[in-house]
């Protein structure tokens, strides 16, 4: 499960927008999104990055409300995120008790499996790979649908640059150059 939070701006910083997108075998799946209330109000900084006001979430269910379908969305095997540390740091403040499953960090990936870039920002990686590509035009970047189907077509990417879960892992050097991947 692929997921991205936006946050209000504070520190740390609370819940606004949560996605998570699936991806099985390579093939990536509808995404799950939530609106959030936060305890605190979005900082005008926040809402240069995002968008998001305190007028659109003002009518949304307060992160209590949807913890359950959060829950369910994040049973899953593996967890993907953009620099996850600090969506998994959300994610844990808000679900207490919650331990999370293995986690991909794409940026880590990226550095390891595509070096040379000039940045492994998000959105600079979307840029060089192509990865908004035939997005529907409504969603846009720093909003956490767009950021999760992004982040979920980098990391079938740069799985399909590994030759093996365990080079994905970062534990062994991978196939020989006969060797075709073996992931996706």
């Amino acid at each position: 499960m692929v997921v991205d939070v936006e946050g209000n701006g504070h520190q740390p910083p609370d819940l606004v927008e949560l996605a998570a997108v699936p991806v099985i075998g390579g093939i990536i799946g509808e995404p799950m999104s939530w609106l959030v209330k936060p305890e605190t109000s979005i900082k005008h900084f926040a809402t240069r990055i995002h968008g998001l006001t305190n007028e659109d979430v003002a009518d949304c269910p307060t992160f209590e409300d949807i913890t359950g379908n959060v829950v369910a969305a994040l049973d899953a095997d593996i967890l993907v995120a953009h620099n996850a540390h600090v969506d998994l740091g959300v994610l844990q403040r808000k679900l207490t008790g919650w331990e999370p499953p293995e986690v991909f960090d794409t940026l880590k990936l990226a550095r390891r499996l595509v070096p040379g870039q000039d940045s492994y920002r998000l959105g600079n990686l979307t840029e060089v790979f192509g990865l908004a590509e035939g997005l529907p035009g409504d969603l846009t970047p720093h909003r956490a649908t767009y950021d999760a189907l992004v982040a979920a077509r980098l990391f079938v990417l740069l799985a399909t640059k590994a030759y093996s879960l365990e080079e994905l892992r970062g534990e062994s050097p991978g196939g020989g150059e006969d060797e075709p991947p073996a992931l996706f």
